[in-house]
């Protein structure tokens, strides 16, 4: 695992922002942390990258306990945050050319295509561009050395839909096998078809993580056609987001299974006339937990 944490805690005087975090990141994946703001998803970025320390358990980061990051691990690691900071004084070129000595594998060539690529000034001074300019610029500055980890913290609040797709765009672009990227995100549109894996966050809490290939394969949106309007008196605790309109009943199974369902809907409300099962994106999946969770009832 290219970052693995362990038990991980960090606390704010009595707010605990992360409470007994465990996750585990495969290389060459891209690992999305999901959650509403103040998950504790950017929280669990920073003690990663070594900007705050935890307050009890423990991170590795390439191998590397994340408290005793290196220069030679920092040189491996891209770093994109919505709130970065850089020199506004400098022009776009002036500092890129500062940053490339620091990395021993910094790539002019891939340099100027990124630049090319992203529409990027080189001698418009950094505090004169526009929001989405410096979002991008804090990407040209984390991708011509080949980072072996990207991490991309909230890179798509502020930004314009164009602007989101071009910068996803070059993100990919640049992917490959030996990149792992590590983004947390509430624009989860942005993330459809882009995430390998998922870790979902609430209230500093991990409530699952899991391959999104798996994610997708157990949840299934549900409509039943009933013989006659009625509810179940009992359901399954896997099923959520439980409606009825007129004689059809919709709800989430958490726990699909083509085999199972039919027997599961016969126990609950008898005859039907119909089971039509559809898989549902990443949006709905997040709504549908995060309202279980508010409401006691994630399976």
């Amino acid at each position: 695992m290219i970052i693995q944490t362990d038990n991980l805690w960090k606390k704010y005087g009595r707010l605990d922002a992360l409470e007994g975090l465990s996750i585990a990141v495969p290389e060459g994946s891209t690992f999305a942390l999901i959650g509403a703001n103040g998950a504790g998803k950017s929280t669990t970025i920073k003690t990663l990258m070594n900007i705050i320390a935890p307050s009890r358990g423990g991170a590795t980061v390439l191998g590397v306990d994340s408290r005793r990051l290196s220069p030679v691990q920092m040189a491996q690691i891209g770093y994109v945050s919505e709130n970065q900071e850089m020199p506004g004084r400098v022009s776009v070129g002036e500092y890129i050319a500062y940053l490339r000595p620091f990395y021993p594998t910094w790539d002019k060539d891939l340099e100027a295509e990124i630049l090319a690529q992203l529409g990027l000034p080189q001698e418009r001074k950094i505090k004169d561009l526009s929001h989405g300019m410096r979002m991008k610029m804090a990407l040209a500055c984390a991708l011509p050395f080949r980072p072996r980890l990207l991490v991309l913290d909230e890179p798509f609040s502020g930004l314009d839909p164009l602007v989101r797709d071009e910068f996803m765009e070059n993100v990919l672009r640049q992917a490959g096998e030996k990149l792992t990227i590590l983004i947390s995100s509430h624009e989860l549109m942005e993330l459809e078809g882009v995430a390998t894996h998922v870790a979902f966050l609430n209230k500093g809490k991990l409530l699952f993580q899991e391959s999104m290939e798996e994610l997708t394969d157990r949840l299934r949106e549900v409509h039943v056609t009933l013989e006659r309007s009625a509810r179940p008196a009992q359901m399954p605790k896997a099923w959520l987001d439980f409606r009825l309109s007129g004689n059809v009943a919709s709800f989430v199974d958490t726990a699909y299974c083509k085999d199972w369902l039919a027997a599961d809907v016969a126990a609950a409300f008898g005859a039907v006339r119909a089971i039509d099962a559809q898989a549902i994106g990443l949006r709905s999946i997040f709504k549908t937990l995060a309202r279980a969770t508010r409401d006691g009832d994630a399976a």
